[in-house]
């Protein structure tokens, strides 16, 4: 998987783009109650494109706090390298 291969953030949650929507659904029998709680989610994937969709998708199912990361995990990853 990308996160295997890649790497991940620390803290953060993997969520499939093609299993988001069942996740986010109460209704689904694969409903995370991670995404039923009270926060602000930023969604990330290896270089933001398909995380600016997942944001959009999250919104659309009426979770109003939501962000990506612009640039990804590779941005994220190049800006921890540039501190050290």
């Amino acid at each position: 998987t990308e996160v295997k291969k890649h790497g991940e953030i620390p803290g953060s949650m993997h969520a499939p783009r093609g299993m988001l929507e069942f996740f986010i659904d109460p209704d689904s029998p694969y409903h995370r109650i991670f995404f039923s709680e009270e926060k602000t989610f930023i969604f990330y994937c290896t270089v933001g494109w398909r995380s600016v969709l997942a944001a959009k998708t999250v919104q659309d199912m009426g979770i109003e706090k939501v962000a990506h990361l612009i640039g990804g995990f590779d941005a994220w990853e190049a800006s921890r390298e540039q501190c050290s």
